[in-house]
């Protein structure tokens, strides 16, 4: 097995910032940047399984936007493996899904890929937890 360098943790615990902070500010071009083709998302408040362009469609037309995005840097971790990576977190979401007010408090596991030089989402999945 090849050696990973010590800066790709940095790089993906980067890439998970990037994500996050995207959706807060609802950016377009950072969100495409980051996200894999072939990107799926598992709905914490629902389990349902959504795709790339779907995900991206609901927040360009405003139909989901999120208020809040709460980080909890020391319940996040990150292990790496040549070419890929995956970041166990913490986060507090408020958000909008249509006309409703939605928060949800979740445990995640985003999973990155090393892709043409770059850390990109291949998949979200959040777990909701209790406050």
């Amino acid at each position: 097995m090849d050696l990973v360098r010590d800066d790709d943790s940095a790089g993906i615990a980067a890439a998970d910032e990037v994500f996050f902070g995207a959706l807060l500010s609802a950016d377009m071009d950072s969100l495409e940047g980051v996200l894999a083709d072939d990107f799926m998302i598992v709905d914490v408040m629902s389990g349902r399984v959504t795709g790339r362009e779907e995900f991206l469609g609901a927040i360009a037309s405003g139909m989901l936007r999120f208020a809040e995005v709460t980080r909890f840097p020391g319940d996040r971790s990150v292990r790496r493996r040549e070419g890929a990576g995956v970041v166990v977190g913490r986060t507090r979401m408020v958000m909008r899904v249509g006309p409703d007010r939605v928060t949800a408090n979740s445990r995640y596991t985003h999973v990155f890929v090393k892709d043409d030089g770059s850390w990109r989402l291949v998949s979200a999945q959040g777990t909701p937890i209790k406050e």
